[in-house]
């Protein structure tokens, strides 16, 4: 099993979509795919409420209140997805990159984003699985408009940034409206849901990577 854990202790960051869209695209790869939430929210979970019985299966789990006992997916389970809430105490994050075959670090093009990602960062790279390179992470440049000022100055802030950068997923109104429907982008066959697909391939590509 190889477990993608999405996180940002930045609230509004998107994580959420991201972990979703993700377990949509597993799931229609055919591989047995399971979303955990550990947000009080629950906005995850509620996604998964919404999902139709036609669409690929992804098995919800619901760890808010966990308590550490993380990584308890269904037997067979070949991709667990991860979405955590805003807010993480180092000691939850602790937990939760010690469960991580894979880190995903999504991060908007905003002033307090940036900043907000920069502090995670710098205490994230002091816990010892990041410091020895045994958890391979990767910051993702969301909701991004191209041709934008708030675009470039991202992209620039990736550079100085110095932390691997895994893609950019475009602003786009189809994950809001299908996510009323528990949908993903991976769940569509329309042009303007591969279009979008198309972007994801970095995100995809990082978190398939052979282990070394």
């Amino acid at each position: 099993m190889k477990t993608i854990v999405v996180m940002n202790p930045k609230g509004g960051s998107g994580k959420s979509v991201i972990a979703d869209n993700l377990a949509s695209a597993f799931a229609n790869a055919g591989q047995r795919t399971a979303l955990a939430d550990t947000d009080p929210q629950h906005s995850t979970l509620g996604w998964l409420e919404r999902r139709p019985e036609n669409a690929a299966p992804i098995k919800a789990l619901d760890w808010v209140n966990a308590n550490g006992d993380f990584g308890k997916a269904p037997k067979k389970t070949q991709r667990l997805v991860v979405d955590t809430a805003a807010g993480l105490e180092m000691e939850r994050v602790k937990e939760l990159v010690r469960l991580a075959d894979v880190i995903l670090i999504p991060v908007l093009p905003s002033l307090y984003d940036q900043q907000a990602t920069t502090n995670f960062l710098e205490r994230l790279r002091e816990l010892k699985r990041i410091r020895k390179n045994k958890r391979p992470f990767g910051v993702v440049r969301n909701r991004v408009r191209l041709g934008a000022r708030a675009t470039a100055r991202l992209d620039q802030y990736l550079v100085r940034l110095e932390t691997r950068d895994v893609g950019r997923l475009h602003d786009r109104a189809l994950y809001n409206e299908i996510a009323w429907q528990g949908l993903g982008v991976f769940d569509l066959k329309t042009r303007q849901a591969e279009d979008i697909q198309v972007s994801w391939r970095p995100v995809l590509d990082f978190v398939e990577a052979p282990d070394d």
